[in-house]
């Protein structure tokens, strides 16, 4: 009986660790020049693809009811808390990154190439954007 719950116990373990190395989560991004917390990212996955959303912004300044005014697409106008930013991105075989995806700044609208690789056994994500050979790397940090 011992084994056997000890087995259970070991499995649920295995279980989250492999669950942590997933961009599948509540995410806290860090503005790139103040070093202060910006916003909360919520990433879900369906049908293996990636889908994000602005939870809630965390800078001093944003008026609750900004929009994203520079958005190009169908997000232009549309209000910055619950704005879908990422926009797929599949799992690359054999690898622990999620890749093909798109990634969008709505501070200036503009929407990047974007891959998505958890590190630090799955607590922090790095969030790169690509725009044609240049790239930019991001590092969020789990909040759950």
């Amino acid at each position: 009986m011992k084994a056997f719950v000890a087995s259970i116990a070991l499995f649920a373990v295995a279980t989250s660790a492999v669950a942590q190395m997933s961009p599948v989560g509540l995410w806290r991004t860090i503005d790139d020049k103040t070093g202060e917390a910006k916003g909360e990212i919520r990433v879900t996955e369906s049908g293996g693809a990636l889908a994000g959303r602005l939870e809630r912004s965390l800078k001093k300044d944003t008026k609750p009811d900004a929009t994203c005014d520079e958005c190009p697409d169908d997000r232009k106008g549309k209000p910055i808390t619950g704005l879908e930013i990422v926009r797929g991105g599949t799992k690359a075989e054999g690898k622990d990154v999620w890749e093909g995806g798109k990634i969008l700044d709505p501070e200036n609208g503009k929407e990047y190439r974007a891959s998505f690789t958890p590190i630090d056994g799955g607590q922090k994500l790095q969030v790169r954007g690509y725009l044609g050979p240049f790239w930019r790397t991001q590092t969020w940090n789990r909040v759950q």
